[in-house]
């Protein structure tokens, strides 16, 4: 079966208001980084996070990149024009994520050091974590994300990072509505980002919000986001800034999608069990999550294969000839995120695991992203399924 129209893995949904919004900014001539649109984004996803204050961003690698250079300014002080604020510092950072989570560490001039997985959630493994302040323990920064919108152990770590009087970033970019014991991603940090890409559950096409109690921490990115410009008659510098706020026609898109947050939730979660309830039998597992502390907001669908079953032949595939088949279909898959540590660009940074097994690189052999497009239809997806199971049968 081929599908006449391309099923997608995550693509935006749109629902009418967005465009009104975005008219509402043309047509008031408010086209630049002020605005209403702007004004209530910020309050509305700061009043659904649980968090005091919100600062519309470019993007979520904005919303990241400020919360590092915050962080390090907190630790070690506001920099030189041309330094970064982590001064060659090491930072532990979630292993099997995007780039997008630890570029900003880079482009603060600190260093790396990658944390490997844990099977419960795929997320940073905490027992990994301390290790690493046992090999490393003046490191005074720690980058965790909630992969594929679901929620880290994140008791275990920010435990951790108070033993240790380290700060915590927390990259919700891909799990906006999710929550960890009843408490919603992006307030658990010290410095918070979302993410409003264009296959994120709410989008905006772009843009990215950073989140937090601190009046001044939000001031200041704010300021940083807008050039560092002082407040005098002329354009006066007195810090490094950067062009990262986000427009009042990008956050007009936002307004008219976040009234529909829970519904996409409710759509991803349903993709997510009948995948579940659909493979059942054969020797795979949907991507894990802790039912029991956590609600994810089922972003994006995947599936490992077990162990044993990777290979040719009756009862067992590969990731590569699933997606191919997947493919073939019209429709859109993909690999795991390649972990951090087995990445080109930083080869040589050190990567530590909880047992000397690498988690993270198991998951990537074995794992893939199912389509997970919540206009993807019933139907479409039991042709998907279908397919997926013809590739167990030889």
């Amino acid at each position: 079966m081929r599908f006449e129209k391309r099923v997608w893995l995550a693509s935006p949904t749109m629902h009418g208001d967005e465009l009104r919004y975005m008219q509402e900014a043309y047509e008031t001539n408010w086209m630049s980084t002020v605005g209403k649109n702007i004004d209530e984004v910020e309050r509305q996803v700061a009043e659904k996070v649980g968090v005091k204050y919100a600062v519309a961003l470019s993007a979520g690698t904005a919303a990241l990149h400020l919360a590092t250079r915050l962080a390090g300014v907190r630790l070690f002080g506001v920099p030189k024009a041309g330094e970064g604020s982590l001064h060659g510092q090491k930072v532990f950072c979630s292993d099997m994520t995007f780039a997008a989570t630890l570029n900003p560490v880079a482009y603060e001039n600190g260093e790396a050091v990658f944390i490997d997985s844990e099977r419960d959630t795929w997320n940073m493994d905490p027992v990994a974590l301390e290790k690493a302040f046992e090999i490393y323990p003046d490191v005074k920064l720690v980058v965790l994300v909630h992969l594929y919108g679901t929620p880290a152990k994140v008791d275990e770590i920010r435990a951790i990072c108070k033993r240790h009087d380290a700060l915590l970033i927390e990259d919700a970019a891909e799990s906006f509505g999710a929550s960890y014991k009843g408490v919603q991603t992006g307030s658990f940090g010290d410095f918070n980002a979302i993410s409003f890409n264009g296959n994120k559950i709410i989008t905006g096409s772009s843009g990215g919000m950073y989140l937090t109690d601190s009046k001044e921490d939000a001031d200041r990115v704010r300021k940083w986001s807008t050039q560092s410009r002082e407040p005098a008659p002329w354009y006066q510098h007195e810090e490094i800034g950067y062009n990262y706020r986000m427009s009042n026609v990008i956050a007009g898109v936002v307004r008219g999608q976040l009234p529909h947050l829970e519904e996409h939730i409710a759509q991803k979660r349903a993709i997510y069990e009948r995948y579940k309830a659909g493979l059942a039998g054969l020797p795979v597992q949907m991507n894990p999550y802790d039912a029991a502390n956590s609600v994810p907001n089922f972003w994006l669908s995947c599936m490992i294969i077990d162990e044993n079953a990777i290979g040719e032949g009756r009862g067992k595939a590969t990731p590569a000839k699933i997606l191919e088949s997947i493919s073939a279909m019209n429709a859109e898959g993909r690999p795991i995120w390649k972990p951090m540590h087995m990445q080109p660009l930083y080869a040589g940074h050190a990567f530590v695991t909880a047992s000397g097994d690498d988690v993270g690189a198991d998951i990537f052999a074995r794992g893939l992203c199912l389509p997970s497009d919540n206009k993807m239809t019933p139907d479409q997806q039991e042709a998907i399924i279908a397919t997926i199971r013809e590739c167990f049968e030889g």
